[in-house]
């Protein structure tokens, strides 16, 4: 349908950054196209929206046991969170924590433990750690960077838990309308050597807390809390509650999280093994099967432990569980919303539109600098990581298929913007959790970690030129090392002796 086929898109991306609502701006990109197919007429439109895009959605078996599945996800999410597992963990190890640099690596080794959930990072890791930051005068602006460089980044590194579901499923609906034979499961885990700012951004913290090199607005809060031991700026307004964190959650024994998350590791894997895993590909639907049961076995377990610990009484826990599910009903609509205006474009002819229109005019190496820019500029306005990748997905891929652009570099490029824009943007909801875990002013740690993440997003775009044009996903080594001689040579020119010319 040649240019009216970008409406739909272009009408999502600029609802979403007006209205700050991904579900509603991606319903009315849906429901504009389809008017625009009905010949302008609104009933039939509506009618074909429910019936002809909407339905099937739900009513496909692949689509259906992606969304049962992040209903199991989210329920045990919930449980984990109000275990008192992660607190009891984190303080059974402060003991050891007596160093600044120990300090911010332990906080950085907690948001990795708790990769399950990265609203569970913040909250869980964020309110264990404050006082012992405190202690060792490190500020809490860099406790709320340790925090929001370990939630998102590590999450959306996981294959099996909700981020990798989430991404799996819009990629595997762009594959089938395609024609591609290629396993979503495998080309997500084959492209995470090229999610190169989620890999800088959890690289870069025990770089900073070895190397002590702290920069732009970080360096003035750092040498308030040294110097003066003030924790807060005058004006700083900290942030410590939010509706997820409404109630105090009771210590109980680190046993609640390494168990169940024990049981989940060894029931997934033997349930792969029996198809054949790993010298065998696991087809997805079966894969989702052994996720689905393995989330259900660890949640059993940890209402079992809850009880026997006492932390809450059954029908609690059960409510708990049930609200955990509930939370996802926000990304399943999502999730819907994005198949459906994915199947709308497809038939509108987006994608094929914009191949026609850049190819011979762009060479393919840059795409993926291009889609990087794109994804990270609609992540940074709209605050949402999630509905970047919704949106970007279902044209991102089309294009790198139509202009032969290295597949796996223009899927990374999609999630690296989108979390790139999230890490920047202040109304990002990671960035408020990450202010609130730490007890910080939340302006004041979208401030002092914008430079860490302009960092690290500039190499990261160089990283995505120099894979569009290789395809190596060697590429990520490189980017590791110059980031790590980069804070080197910043940290030895810092601490070069006053009078000494510093010739580099």
């Amino acid at each position: 349908m040649g240019i009216v086929s970008l409406i739909p898109p272009i009408i999502a991306i600029v609802l979403a950054i007006i209205f700050r609502n991904v579900i509603v701006s991606l319903f009315i990109g849906l429901f504009v196209g389809i008017v625009i197919l009905a010949n302008g007429n609104p009933i039939t439109a509506t009618t074909s929206t429910i019936r002809e895009y909407l339905f099937p959605q739900l009513t496909d078996s692949y689509n259906a046991a992606v969304i049962v599945l992040l209903c199991f996800i989210g329920g045990f999410v919930a449980l984990v969170e109000r275990s008192g597992g992660g607190a009891a963990l984190a303080k059974r190890t402060a003991k050891w924590i007596n160093t600044n640099t120990k300090t911010q690596l332990s906080a950085w080794l907690g948001g990795i433990i708790i990769f399950f959930s990265d609203m569970g990072t913040p909250l869980i890791v964020g309110p264990v750690f404050e006082k012992l930051f405190d202690k060792v005068k490190v500020s809490r602006e860099k406790l709320a960077w340790i925090l929001d460089s370990t939630s998102s980044p590590v999450a959306i590194l996981i294959p099996f838990i909700g981020w990798g579901i989430y991404v799996m499923g819009i990629m595997k609906e762009e594959f089938a309308r395609l024609n591609m034979t290629v396993s979503e499961f495998t080309t997500f885990v084959e492209a995470i050597p090229f999610q190169f700012y989620a890999i800088l951004s959890v690289f870069i913290v025990p770089i900073v807390a070895i190397t002590k090199m702290d920069f732009g607005a970080m360096a003035k809060a750092e040498k308030r809390m040294e110097q003066t031991g003030k924790i807060y700026w005058q004006q700083s307004n900290p942030l410590r509650k939010t509706d997820v964190d409404a109630e105090t959650v009771q210590e109980s024994h680190p046993m609640l999280i390494w168990l169940p998350l024990a049981v989940l590791f060894i029931t997934l894997f033997s349930l792969l093994v029996s198809y054949g895993f790993p010298a065998k590909a696991v087809p997805g639907s079966d894969f989702r099967v052994a996720l689905s049961t393995a989330y259900l076995f660890a949640a059993i377990l940890l209402m079992v432990l809850m009880v026997l610990y006492k932390v809450k009484k059954m029908n609690e826990i059960f409510s708990i569980y049930l609200q955990g599910m509930q939370r996802m009903m926000q990304v399943i609509l999502i999730l819907v919303l994005a198949w459906a205006l994915g199947s709308l474009l497809g038939e509108m002819g987006t994608a094929t539109y914009i191949v026609e229109q850049l190819e011979g005019n762009v060479p393919a190496f840059i795409v993926p600098a291009i889609i990087f820019l794109a994804a990270a500029s609609m992540s940074f306005a709209t605050g949402s990581s999630w509905g970047t990748f919704a949106i970007m997905l279902p044209l991102a891929i089309p294009m790198a298929a139509g202009l032969e652009a290295p597949m796996l570099v223009s899927i990374g490029a999609v999630l690296s913007g989108g979390l790139f824009g999230d890490h920047c943007s202040p109304i990002s909801d990671s960035t408020i959790l990450a202010s609130t875990g730490a007890g910080c002013d939340h302006i004041d740690h979208v401030k002092t970690q914008l430079p860490y993440a302009l960092t690290n997003g500039f190499i990261a775009l160089g990283s995505f030129i120099i894979a569009g044009f290789t395809g190596s996903n060697l590429t990520i080594v490189g980017s590791i090392v110059f980031m790590v001689v980069l804070f080197i040579v910043l940290s030895k020119r810092k601490n070069k002796p006053q009078g000494v010319e510093n010739v580099a």
